[in-house]
C-alpha cells in the first residue's frame, strides 16, 4: 500500500479480488492482443495474405506483455492503442505488417470493454444468486414464526419473519431476471471501422460484401459471443452502458432495501446482522452492537444507485458517430459501479448467512400489541355465544382507549386482555382468550406463501445455478 497518494477504497477494501482483476489493464490489454489474432486469423480464413507463421507468433506472445515497451512509447506518441500495436509487433516480428490491420482503435478498446463488462456481470450473478440460496434457507427455518408486520412504520397485522426474507428475495429474483436478459442480448460491437462503415475492410477484401460479413461473424464466433451489433458509428452504442449501469442500480436498490430493514429490526432488537467477539461497536460506548455491515451496505448500493443518470447523460450526448468524452468518464463510472456492487453482494452474502433472529424479544412485541389486533375475533366469538355486537364493541372500544393511555401516558404494559378477562360481559369466551391470542392464529397464509413461492419461483433459479451457491464472501474490515 502506498500511503502517500490515493488509493481507491473500492479496491483496497471493499471489492473482492476477482472483480478488481476484472477490470484490471492486464486483462484489457490481453484482450486487445486476443482480438488483434481473432482479427488476423480471420483475415488469413478469408483469403488475405496473412501467413501461419504471424499468427503463431502472434500467439507465442499473447500473454508476455512487454509492458515497458508499450508504456514508453505512449510518452512519445500519446496514443495508447498504437503503443500496444507497436509493443505487440516487437515481440511479434513477424506479425508487425499486419497487426490491427484495417482496425480503428475501437475495434480493441470497445470489445475488450464489452467482453469485460460480460465477465463482470457473470461474477455478480454468481454472488446474486447466492445470496438468494442463503435467504432462501433463512426464509425456510423461520417461516412460521410470527412477527409484526410493519405499514407506515407502524404495527400492523402479523407476518412471519421469514415470509417478510420473500420479500428480500423476490425484490433480487426480479433483478436477477433484468440480469440474465442482459447477459444473454450482450453483442460485440464488431468489426465497423473508423466511423461503422466498414469501407476499410471492404477495401481490403476489393469490395466483397460478403467476405466482410464473414470477417465480422467469424471474429464475433473466435471471442465467444454469437452476436455482434447490426451497425454502429465508432463506437458500440453507449445505451448498452446504461442498461448495464440501470441494472446494477436495481440490484443495490434492493440491497439498500434489506439492509436498511435489517438496521430498523436491530435497533428493535429483534434480529442483528453477525457481530464478532472482538469486534468494536464504538469507540465510546463499549456496550454498542452497531449495524456496521448494514450500513456500510447502504452507503456503497446508494453510490451505485445514484450512477445511470450519469451513463443516460454520456449516451444522449454521443455526438453523430461519436464523441470522446464517453472515454474518461466510463473508465471511472463502470469499474467502480461493479467494484461497489461487488461489494455489496460480498457484505450481504455475509449477513445472509449468519443473520441473528431474538425469538422472545419478537413475541414480547407482539403480545404488547396483539390485544388490539385481536378485538375482532374476541368480538366475533362473544358474538357467537349470544352477546349484543354494538354493545360489546362499545365496551372494547372502551377498554381499548384507557389500555393505550396506560401504555402511551403512563409507559406500563398493554393490559387490555386483562381488562376484558375482568369484564362480566365478556364471561362468555373468558376461557377462550389465551388461545385466541395465539400469535399463529393471526398470520394468515404467511407461512404457505412462503414454501410455495420458494418452491416455484426461487428454486429453479437456484438449480439452474448450482455452481454458484457455495460462495462464501470474506469481509476485508
Amino acid at each position: 500500500m502506498n500511503r502517500a497518494t490515493y488509493e481507491n477504497p473500492l479496491i483496497t477494501r471493499y471489492a473482492s479480488k476477482e472483480m478488481s482483476e476484472i477490470f484490471s489493464d492486464d486483462k484489457k490489454f490481453r484482450l486487445w492482443r486476443k482480438l488483434w489474432i481473432a482479427l488476423a486469423e480471420s483475415e488469413r480464413e478469408l483469403g488475405l495474405p496473412i501467413t501461419q507463421k504471424q499468427i503463431d507468433s502472434m500467439k507465442k506472445h499473447c500473454d508476455d506483455i512487454n509492458y515497458d515497451v508499450a508504456e514508453a512509447r505512449e510518452k512519445e506518441v500519446r496514443h495508447d492503442v498504437m503503443s500496444h500495436v507497436y509493443a505487440f509487433g516487437m515481440q511479434a516480428k513477424e506479425a508487425m505488417p499486419i497487426i490491427h490491420l484495417g482496425a480503428t482503435s475501437c475495434y480493441v478498446t470497445d470489445n475488450a470493454e464489452i467482453l469485460i463488462l460480460k465477465d463482470a456481470l457473470e461474477l455478480i450473478k454468481s454472488k446474486l444468486v447466492a445470496v438468494m440460496d442463503k435467504l432462501k434457507k433463512f426464509a425456510l427455518k423461520y417461516k412460521g414464526m410470527p412477527t409484526l408486520g410493519f405499514t407506515h412504520l407502524q404495527p400492523a397485522q402479523l407476518t412471519t419473519v421469514g415470509k417478510r426474507a420473500t420479500l428480500w428475495l423476490q425484490d433480487l429474483a426480479m433483478d436477477y431476471e433484468n440480469l440474465e436478459h442482459l447477459i444473454a442480448t450482450v453483442k460485440l460491437r464488431g468489426v465497423k471501422g473508423t466511423t461503422g462503415t466498414q469501407a476499410s475492410f471492404l477495401s481490403l477484401f476489393e469490395g466483397d460484401g460478403e467476405k466482410v460479413d464473414k470477417l465480422e461473424s467469424l471474429v464475433t464466433e473466435k471471442m465467444g459471443l454469437k452476436k455482434s451489433y447490426g451497425v454502429t458509428g465508432q463506437t458500440y452504442p453507449r445505451k448498452f452502458d446504461y442498461n448495464v449501469i440501470a441494472v446494477l442500480s436495481m440490484i443495490a436498490q434492493s440491497a439498500y432495501k434489506f439492509a436498511g430493514d435489517l438496521r430498523v429490526l436491530q435497533n428493535m432488537k429483534e434480529m442483528e446482522e453477525p457481530f464478532e467477539k472482538s469486534q468494536i461497536g464504538s469507540s465510546a460506548m463499549a456496550y454498542k452492537r452497531n449495524p456496521m455491515r448494514s450500513e456500510r451496505m447502504c452507503a456503497l448500493a446508494r453510490f451505485v444507485v445514484s450512477l445511470p443518470v450519469n451513463e443516460a447523460m454520456t449516451a444522449c450526448t454521443q455526438w453523430f458517430e461519436r464523441t470522446l468524452d464517453d472515454s474518461a468518464n466510463k473508465r471511472i463510472t463502470l469499474a467502480q459501479a461493479f467494484l461497489a456492487l461487488d461489494g455489496v453482494l460480498n457484505l450481504y452474502n455475509n449477513i445472509a448467512e449468519n443473520m441473528v433472529v431474538y425469538d422472545k424479544i419478537i413475541l414480547r412485541h407482539i403480545m404488547a400489541e396483539l390485544p388490539f389486533m385481536a378485538t375482532e375475533e374476541i368480538l366475533m366469538e362473544c358474538v357467537k355465544a349470544g352477546g349484543n355486537r354494538q354493545e360489546l364493541h362499545e365496551k372494547i372500544r372502551e377498554h381499548s382507549m384507557d389500555s393505550a393511555r396506560m401504555v402511551k401516558v403512563e409507559g406500563k404494559d398493554n393490559d387490555l386482555i386483562e381488562r376484558i378477562k375482568r369484564d362480566p360481559a365478556f364471561k362468555a369466551i373468558h376461557a377462550k382468550i389465551d388461545s385466541i391470542l395465539a400469535p399463529e392464529n393471526f398470520t394468515g397464509r404467511a407461512e404457505r406463501q412462503t414454501e410455495k413461492y420458494i418452491s416455484e419461483e426461487i428454486d429453479p433459479i437456484l438449480e439452474s445455478n448450482s455452481d454458484s451457491l457455495n460462495i462464501t464472501a470474506q469481509i476485508n474490515v
